[in-house]
């Protein structure tokens, strides 16, 4: 069916044709020789046209440093090459805008093209925050005319097509679709008629990879045309939170814009927007929807920034294989809870966890399962503790477990879950094999009914003597520190 719908681009009569006008400028824009005086010529052939491009560049878009008043002055200041992209965008906007009601008789006529208005504003825009002032035009030329493969299908078939467009409201859903359906999209369907209509090669090459990911982030014109198309999406669509997510990942992907940048887009967008609008005589939105979605936006993407940041704080903070906090958070953490124990008088305990005999496990059985033996210990131990407890892997198979606010007989009856709960584990390092895991602990508190320790690194020594000597006396057993305990050989 492919082949058949390209090869009926040169015969369907129903086709949307383009003006005599237009023709004639793509023909300039193919020659290298174009002076502005033919296009002077030829644009005054359409006064309604003329008009339109005088006040184009009068409008803020172009910024002109004086009053225009006619055709020579406004290709004077667009330049030649400008001047003909914009032609193009006013003579195809009006000309399909009319063809598309009248003879398609295509449904959504009004929603189709508020959504190619907005996207050749939106790829202009991209354009602009890039630095590509140069093809500013070209760019919004390309977005506009990206989804031109959907008037070619409505043309092509205008019985079958039509079920097919109305099945969503997502354009990559309905580019699935259709490459399901007809085993071609409006993409490449677009490009062609491109083609056939002798544009200029970036414009069906920008139709073509409207919904292709770029290998890399690219500033070219393709990848800004495809991300306008996202944007547009959140302008338009009802779902915003949704589609700031969708549309903050593609600018990235696409053209490595952050949350920030494209903020600055969508604000530039809004600048720009009613302009446009008064230059193609069609509403795209009104000014306090306009409003709206950009303080939406702007809230939705400083709150994705700040999760993005805490997750990024919670990498740094944990341990990648167990998921506990690793050893750069628990000195942070155990100094700020001592001081806060001696300040406030209030009880702190400190459990130093070791698993028994892991060093033989590890080298009987392999990394690989003494990996799968601290996951699981650590998962074992997470289960018993308090949300209020801080949980961390001090090195190696070592463990440390910081208890605020706890007393010396709130943190038994802790511990005594945890140690249980270890205990329970029948870990299977291969088929044949099951290794029942025990673990030794240590445990010292400050202030439970008077000091004990003066500085933080006396209790984790205290906590640490308290583990060797449970170790030392035969292991899978929670030894208290006491100013009695003698630190005994490590085993």
């Amino acid at each position: 069916m492919k082949e058949n719908l390209l090869k009926q681009l040169r015969f369907c009569t129903n086709l949307p044709s383009l003006p005599s006008v237009a023709l004639k400028i793509i023909d300039l824009a193919g020659k290298a020789d174009t002076s502005l005086t033919q296009i002077n010529h030829y644009i005054s052939h359409d006064p309604a046209l003329a008009a339109k491009i005088i006040k184009t560049a009068n409008s803020p878009l172009y910024k002109s440093r004086y009053p225009i008043n006619n055709i020579s002055q406004a290709t004077n200041i667009l330049g030649t090459y400008g001047v003909i992209t914009i032609a193009l965008s006013f003579l195809l906007a009006d000309s399909l805008i009319k063809q598309s009601r009248e003879k398609l008789g295509m449904t959504g006529n009004n929603s189709f093209w508020r959504r190619s208005i907005t996207s050749a504003l939106a790829s202009r825009t991209l354009g602009k925050r890039l630095g590509m002032d140069k093809i500013l035009d070209d760019l919004f030329l390309a977005g506009l005319l990206q989804d031109i493969g959907i008037l070619a299908f409505h043309a092509l078939m205008p019985e079958d097509y039509p079920p097919v467009f109305s099945l969503t409201e997502d354009h990559n859903a309905l580019l699935e679709a259709e490459r399901q359906t007809f085993d071609i999209g409006h993409d490449e369907l677009g490009a062609a008629l491109l083609e056939y209509w002798k544009f200029p090669s970036y414009a069906p090459a920008a139709c073509r990879s409207s919904h292709t990911a770029p290998d890399i982030p690219n500033a070219g014109i393709n990848e800004c045309v495809a991300v306008s198309g996202y944007i547009t999406d959140y302008f338009l669509s009802p779902d915003k939170k949704e589609k700031i997510d969708e549309t903050t990942r593609i600018a990235e992907a696409y053209l490595g814009l952050d949350g920030h940048a494209l903020i600055e887009v969508l604000e530039a967008m809004q600048n720009d927007l009613h302009h446009v609008e008064e230059l193609f005589e069609i509403t795209i939105l009104n000014p306090a929807h306009l409003d709206n979605i950009i303080t939406e936006a702007r809230e939705l993407l400083t709150v994705r920034a700040m999760i993005k940041v805490r997750e990024l704080e919670d990498k740094i903070q944990h341990d990648g294989l167990t998921g506990a906090h690793n050893r750069a958070y628990f000195d942070g953490a155990f100094r700020s809870e001592f001081q806060l124990s001696i300040q406030q008088g209030t009880s702190l305990a400190l459990a130093m966890i070791d698993i028994d005999n892991y060093k033989t496990f590890n080298d009987t059985y392999g990394h690989i399962a003494g990996d799968g033996v601290l996951v699981t210990v650590a998962k074992a131990i997470t289960d018993q503790i308090r949300q209020t407890d801080i949980f961390c892997r001090y090195g190696g198979d070592e463990f440390a477990l910081i208890l605020p606010g706890t007393t010396l007989s709130a943190a038994r009856h802790i511990l005594a879950r945890v140690m249980e709960s270890i205990a329970t584990i029948a870990y299977k390092p291969n088929e044949a094999s099951t290794i029942r895991i025990t673990a030794s602990i240590g445990l010292a508190t400050n202030m439970d009914k008077e000091k004990s320790f003066d500085l933080q690194s006396e209790m984790l020594e205290a906590a640490d003597r308290a583990l060797y000597a449970a170790k030392y006396a035969g292991r899978n057993r929670v030894v208290e520190w006491n100013p009695a305990l003698t630190s005994p050989l490590k085993t």
